[in-house]
């Protein structure tokens, strides 16, 4: 079975940990504090049909995410865009758009990938996007 993802692309960017570019912290203003923020991009189809409904993605986000992520994150429905390798169609794809606000533990990278790693071997995924950039932040 052939599988898809809306967004065939994975894009890392480790600032901070030796791994990529070292950048100056944004300037934040009153309360903000700098901090790292990952988005994860899941699509949701499973070859050209969708396969990961909603119960179990929300199944997904109980057994997998919250108990790595208890301080939170947000979860936005979402449709991607890819072009099929095979036909050359653009093919639209039903998505979430997670975002996490990382707590700057030394095991936020480890955690990041065990919640890719488990949606990618749980609904046959070839890849998710992950996108990793500093911001700053206040709740």
């Amino acid at each position: 079975m052939r599988c898809s993802f809306a967004f065939s692309f994975v894009l890392f960017v480790a600032m901070g940990t030796g791994a990529g570019a070292q950048t100056a912290a944004p300037p934040c203003h009153g309360t903000q504090q700098s901090k790292m923020v990952a988005e994860l991009l899941f699509g949701r189809n499973i070859g050209r049909a969708v396969g990961v409904s909603e119960a179990d993605w929300t199944s997904f986000v109980k057994r997998e995410m919250a108990p790595r992520f208890p301080d939170g994150l947000t979860i936005t429905d979402a449709v991607g865009e890819r072009r099929d390798p095979d036909t050359g169609n653009t093919v639209e794809e039903p998505s979430k758009h997670v975002e996490i606000v990382l707590s700057g533990n030394a095991d936020d990278d480890t955690r990041l990938d065990a919640v890719v790693a488990a949606y990618k071997r749980d609904f046959h995924q070839q890849s998710v996007g992950v996108i990793v950039r500093q911001a700053c932040v206040s709740f």
